[in-house]
C-alpha cells in the first residue's frame, strides 16, 4: 500500500494525517519491521475508528473502505477536478497522469487486508469491508452526501480498469462538480488555530420551500426572478430583504436555496466578525461552477461600528470587479442597516462638517448598494389567520375546530410579540407539543 500511495499524482497532497496516508505508514512499518506487532495493532485500531467515525457521520454503508476511497477521490481539489467542473474532461496529459492515479485507486478499491490481519492477530479490517450500518440512512442530516458516495463507490468496485473509473469520475464532477461544493448546500466560515480559513458544510439544515412561506408572493416573485437571472448568467442585483421581525426573511433564503440547489446554488453563511475575510472567500470561489450566494443574517451596525464601510466597499466600489458567480444576500430589520439618528441630517451641528447631511449620505450609501430589497412587512390580522390556519393543516393530528385555533391563537400573540409567521410558527409548536404523544 506505501508504494501505491507513494506514486499518486494529483491525489500525492492528501493530508499525512489521512486515513489512507496513516495506513499505508502502518504497511510501510510492518513491512520493513520498524514498529512492534503490538503497537501496529493499536494504531490500526486507531484507524479504523477514524473510518468508523467518518461513515457515521456520512451515512456509509456496506464496504466502508470503498466508500472511503471513493469520497476522497470525488472530494480532492486537483488541476484535474477543478478542470472537468468547469469544462467537463479534456484531450491533454492531464488525462494520462489522471488515469495512473485512477489505476493507484483501482488497486487500492480491492486492497487485501488479510495478510496484515494475519500477522497481527486481528480481523477488524476485513469487518469495515461488510458493514451494515445500524441508523437508516434516512434519519441522517448527510443523507444527499451519503446516497452520492455510496452509489459511486458500488459503480467504482465493479470498474474493470482505471479507464472506467475514469469516465465515473468524470460523469461524477460534470453532474455533481468537485469536493465539498457539489456534496453539500450550505456552507460556514470556520478559522483554524494557524488563522487560515477553512469552509465547513452544514448538514442540518431547514428543509423548507417558498411554497411553505404563506403570503407574501410578490415578495417570492422577486426574489425568484433576481435568483433565476443570476443562476442564468444574466445581470442580476445583489439582495436586501428588510422588514419587521419574524416575517420570513431567512426562511426565504433557506427556501431558495433548497428549490434551486440543483441549479447551482450554494450558500455560505458569513457572521459580521468574519467581514474582513469575504475577499478571500471570494476569492477562493470565484472559479468555480456553481453559483455562490454569501449570506449575512440580521445585518445592523450601531452607530460607532464601521465595519459596514469594508462590506460597502467589497459589495461594490473597490477595484477588483465582484465575480458573476457571487451575490451578496443580507437580512435585516433596518431598512438602512446603520442605525441613524437625527444629529446625523444636521452634520454642521454634530460634526462640523461642511457639507449638510453627509453623514447621512455615507450611512445611506450601503443599503443603495443593494439592487434588489424586499419588504417583508408585518402581516395584517387576517394574513397572521390565514397563516395559522394554513400551518395547523399540515397537521391533521391538531383537532381544535377553526373557531377554537384562531381564538388560542390570538390569545397567544398577545402574550409573545405580535403577529407575524414566526408567532404562528411558535404557536402551532406550542399546539403540537401538547397534542403529540
Amino acid at each position: 500500500m506505501y508504494h501505491d500511495t507513494n506514486s499518486l499524482i494529483l491525489y500525492s497532497s492528501l493530508p499525512a494525517d489521512s486515513i489512507l496516508m496513516r495506513m499505508a505508514s502502518i504497511y510501510s512499518d510492518w513491512e520493513n519491521h520498524k514498529d512492534a506487532p503490538d503497537h501496529l495493532v493499536h494504531r490500526v485500531y486507531a484507524e479504523v475508528k477514524r473510518l468508523l467515525d467518518l461513515s457515521t457521520a456520512y451515512g456509509f454503508d456496506r464496504n466502508l473502505w470503498q466508500c472511503y476511497l471513493t469520497f476522497v477521490i470525488i472530494t480532492h481539489d486537483n488541476s484535474f477536478s477543478l478542470t472537468c467542473e468547469r469544462k467537463g474532461p479534456s484531450q491533454g496529459t492531464i488525462n494520462t497522469i489522471a488515469l495512473h492515479d485512477f489505476a493507484v485507486f483501482h488497486k487500492l478499491l480491492h486492497f487485501d487486508f488479510a495478510p496484515l490481519e494475519e500477522a497481527l492477530g486481528i480481523q477488524c479490517l476485513s469487518l469495515m469491508c461488510h458493514y451494515q450500518a445500524i441508523e437508516k440512512r434516512e434519519q441522517l442530516f448527510n443523507k444527499h452526501v451519503s446516497e452520492k458516495v455510496t452509489a459511486l463507490a458500488e459503480k467504482l468496485s465493479l470498474a474493470e480498469d482505471a479507464q472506467e473509473i475514469f469516465s465515473l469520475v468524470t460523469d461524477h464532477f460534470k453532474r455533481y462538480g468537485v469536493g465539498l461544493f457539489g456534496l453539500n448546500r450550505a456552507f460556514r466560515l470556520q478559522e483554524k488555530n494557524d488563522g487560515s480559513l477553512d469552509i465547513h458544510a452544514i448538514n442540518n439544515m431547514e428543509h423548507v420551500m417558498l411554497s411553505d412561506l404563506i403570503g407574501y408572493d410578490l415578495q417570492k416573485q422577486e426574489m425568484r426572478d433576481n435568483v433565476e437571472a443570476f443562476l442564468a448568467g444574466r445581470p442580476f442585483n445583489n439582495m436586501l430583504l428588510y422588514g419587521d421581525a419574524g416575517t420570513g426573511k431567512s426562511t426565504s433564503v433557506k427556501a431558495l436555496l433548497n428549490e434551486y440547489w440543483e441549479d447551482g446554488l450554494r450558500v455560505i453563511e458569513l457572521y459580521k466578525h468574519q467581514f474582513s475575510r469575504l475577499s478571500e472567500v471570494i476569492s477562493r470561489v470565484k472559479n468555480r461552477q456553481y453559483r455562490f450566494m454569501i449570506f449575512i443574517d440580521d445585518l445592523s451596525f450601531e452607530e460607532n461600528e464601521v465595519e459596514y464601510k469594508f462590506l460597502k466597499a467589497v459589495i461594490e466600489g473597490g477595484l477588483e470587479t465582484r465575480p458573476d458567480n457571487v451575490m451578496i444576500c443580507c437580512t435585516s430589520n433596518r431598512r438602512h442597516l446603520v442605525r441613524e439618528t437625527w444629529n446625523d441630517r444636521s452634520d454642521m451641528e454634530h460634526d462640523k462638517d461642511v457639507h449638510r447631511s453627509d453623514t447621512m449620505q455615507e450611512k445611506l450609501s450601503l443599503a443603495a448598494r443593494f439592487g434588489c430589497s424586499v419588504l417583508f412587512s408585518a402581516p395584517g390580522h387576517r394574513l397572521f389567520q390565514d397563516i395559522v390556519l394554513g400551518l395547523a393543516a399540515r397537521h391533521p393530528e391538531i383537532t381544535l375546530s377553526r373557531e377554537e385555533l384562531l381564538a388560542e391563537a390570538n390569545r397567544y400573540e398577545i402574550r409573545h410579540g405580535g403577529e407575524s409567521g414566526r408567532t404562528a410558527q411558535q404557536f402551532l409548536n406550542q399546539i403540537l407539543g401538547k397534542t403529540v404523544s
